[in-house]
């Protein structure tokens, strides 16, 4: 993967705040939603849909295109967005979330919207998908490279951990996994509800290639998504940390905003302070 330019630097992060923007108007429509983990990882989505993903939204089945699976289903607003903003739908299709018979429900659903992969929804099965599909590639001889999102509070499933032992016994250098290390779940802190560290260390010891990396500088998100593609014979896993609420101040790191959503009033002022 080449080098972004400023220019390029630039156009990410004017994706990831309209993404954000995107995600406090959804949300405040549907009354519903989850609002922290969404715009925790709006920097991630536009680096790989900005810039990283090989994809093309007037062809969602290419075939050569990179997987991209989402576990954490729950932050769909954050891929609705995103994916509306490079071309995969019309912008105004956000304000249906979670209507009846919207292509956006809660979890993404692979039959609903084209350029997705699978259907999410229980917390621990977007990693065996994404090995699966890593390993059918292989069988196949096929380029493709897959990614898979998953949040640190399912690293508490043992589903999880069956599929990091698959990927390494398969040797899945094809396979990265982005964790979004944001500390917070429905019920609190992740190391107060059942602690995951030290959580780079256990993959490691599972024989994964391991960096960790500031969600929200996506120039080193971007080298050690490169890092990590360039490792061939072994799964990777990037431990991205985010900050939940990433870009309204007045709700970051606070997990009660874990799944709920603004009110207009709020969401009015937070776009404003968004520009």
């Amino acid at each position: 993967m080449a080098y972004p330019s400023d220019q390029e630097l630039a156009h990410i992060a004017e994706l990831a705040r309209r993404a954000r923007v995107s995600v406090l108007a959804m949300l405040s429509v549907a009354h519903s939603g989850h609002l922290a983990g969404s715009l925790g990882m709006a920097d991630v989505f536009a680096a790989l849909y900005g810039y990283a993903l090989r994809h093309n939204p007037a062809e969602p089945e290419w075939v050569e295109r990179d997987r991209l699976i989402l576990s954490n289903g729950h932050i769909a607003p954050i891929r609705y967005a995103t994916m509306a903003h490079v071309g995969y739908m019309p912008l105004e299709e956000l304000t249906t979330l979670r209507r009846f018979g919207s292509r956006l429900q809660g979890h993404p659903e692979r039959t609903h919207l084209p350029g997705l992969e699978t259907t999410s929804g229980p917390l621990g099965d977007g990693l065996p998908q994404a090995a699966g599909i890593a390993l059918a590639a292989t069988m196949d001889g096929a380029q493709y490279h897959t990614y898979v999102l998953t949040s640190d509070g399912e690293h508490q499933c043992g589903i999880v951990w069956e599929a990091v032992m698959f990927a390494a016994k398969n040797r899945l250098g094809n396979l990265t996994n982005i964790i979004a290390r944001n500390r917070i779940q429905i019920g609190g802190d992740t190391e107060d509800v059942m602690p995951l560290e030290p959580l780079a260390e256990k993959y490691e010891a599972f024989n994964w290639h391991v960096q960790e990396v500031d969600g929200h500088n996506v120039e080193m998100f971007l080298e050690v998504l490169d890092a990590a593609r360039a490792v061939t014979d072994k799964p990777s896993v990037i431990v991205a940390h985010t900050i939940p609420g990433k870009g309204v101040p007045e709700i970051e790191g606070d997990y009660r905003w874990h799944g709920k959503a603004p009110s207009e009033e709020q969401a009015k002022k937070w776009i404003a302070a968004l520009g």
